[in-house]
């Protein structure tokens, strides 16, 4: 697998709708996973869909609509082994 780049969207919008708790979520999930060597994860001040957020950006794929309840699969999906 190659390094892959994961954004996810900072602004107040998509950051009051629960992207905290997102954030440390998916960092527990790259770590359990073995990925934090593979995937480079940052923020992102705003991705400009703020009426459909939060958002997440993996390599060019924008995914909107992330959630506790959906981002494991998200996750399982994009960064299956």
């Amino acid at each position: 697998m190659q390094v892959n780049e994961m954004q996810i969207c900072l602004g107040s919008s998509c950051f009051s709708r629960g992207n905290k708790e997102l954030v440390t979520f998916i960092r527990e999930y790259l770590k359990k996973n073995y990925l934090e060597d593979k995937v480079v994860f940052k923020g992102d001040r705003c991705m400009g869909r703020c009426s459909k957020g939060p958002n997440i950006r993996i390599g060019d794929k924008v995914i909107e609509g992330i959630s506790l309840s959906n981002i494991e699969e998200i996750l399982d999906r994009e960064f299956s082994k």
